[in-house]
């Protein structure tokens, strides 16, 4: 792990102070840390985290990114005393200020190329479910409780995309019952109702979230980086004009030098070794 301002680029000299950073080869990590509070969010942590994930676009060297909690829990949402007492005094413009942040913060976790991996055990909540939810993948504990508590605070449900997001995950119905009740969403539940790509063991959530990771940074980083952006452009397309929108993509994807190793490696039957362009 390197040191520097939160907003100094590369990501590999970008140290956080809110939260933990570490870079191992293609796979960074991001840890929310503050166990003794089940890792709340502030409003330092929210800027700092849409600041990395912004400038993971300028990043090639990092492939993948995991996200997940210190201490058996992944996140509890936005700190109650620093942040949700504040907002009490803040007028209309202040108070939209800090829901744009916090948007932005989504917005920058779906832009990035890399794809992200939340690694998910006991508490997710609030912003931390939102955290989860846009991320690509989830992989949780069966003691993971996600739960989308705005409406538990007098708030509605649209926060930060979950209901654009959250229903394309779990199905328009489900995500209704979750954000108009605020109820938890348990981990073996969340499984079957696709929430989480799968559950695993808690002490080896860490293990198997890396694993998933490396093999994907070890695949063409420059065409996952594609099919992220499709699976996120094609929400607002017609089948046709997706179709159309593949071709083009992947056209322009048969000609990069990963296809041609794939092919090469395929006739010399071996593994291909790809290197993003």
């Amino acid at each position: 792990m390197t040191h520097a301002n939160a907003t100094i680029l590369p990501v590999r000299e970008f140290t956080p102070k809110h939260f933990s950073l570490e870079v191992d080869g293609k796979v960074a990590t991001v840890t929310l840390n503050r166990p003794d509070r089940k890792n709340p969010l502030t409003f330092e942590s929210y800027a700092e985290l849409r600041d990395f994930f912004r400038a993971l676009q300028h990043e090639p060297e990092v492939k993948v990114v995991v996200i997940t909690g210190a201490g058996g829990n992944f996140c509890s949402g936005g700190d109650v005393f620093e942040i949700i007492g504040p907002l009490l005094d803040r007028d209309t413009v202040g108070l939209i200020e800090f829901t744009q942040m916090t948007g932005d913060l989504v917005k920058a976790m779906r832009s990035c190329p890399q794809p992200v991996l939340a690694a998910i055990d006991g508490v997710c909540a609030g912003a931390g479910a939102i955290l989860a939810m846009a991320s690509d993948m989830r992989l949780g504990t069966a003691a993971a409780k996600v739960a989308f508590l705005f409406n538990r605070v007098g708030l509605a449900g649209c926060d930060m995309g979950a209901c654009a997001i959250l229903p394309r995950i779990i199905g328009q119905g489900r995500a209704s019952e979750l954000l108009y009740t605020g109820r938890s969403l348990g981990g073996e539940e969340g499984e079957r109702w696709g929430f989480f790509n799968r559950l695993v063991k808690p002490d080896a959530l860490q293990a198997e979230a890396r694993t998933l990771a490396g093999r994907i940074a070890d695949g063409p980083s420059f065409a996952n980086g594609i099919t992220k952006k499709m699976l996120h452009m094609e929400w607002a397309m017609g089948v046709d004009e997706a179709i159309d929108a593949e071709a083009l993509a992947q056209g322009m994807l048969m000609q990069t030098r990963d296809f041609q190793r794939a092919f090469h490696a395929f006739a010399d039957k071996r593994k291909p070794e790809f290197e993003g362009n």
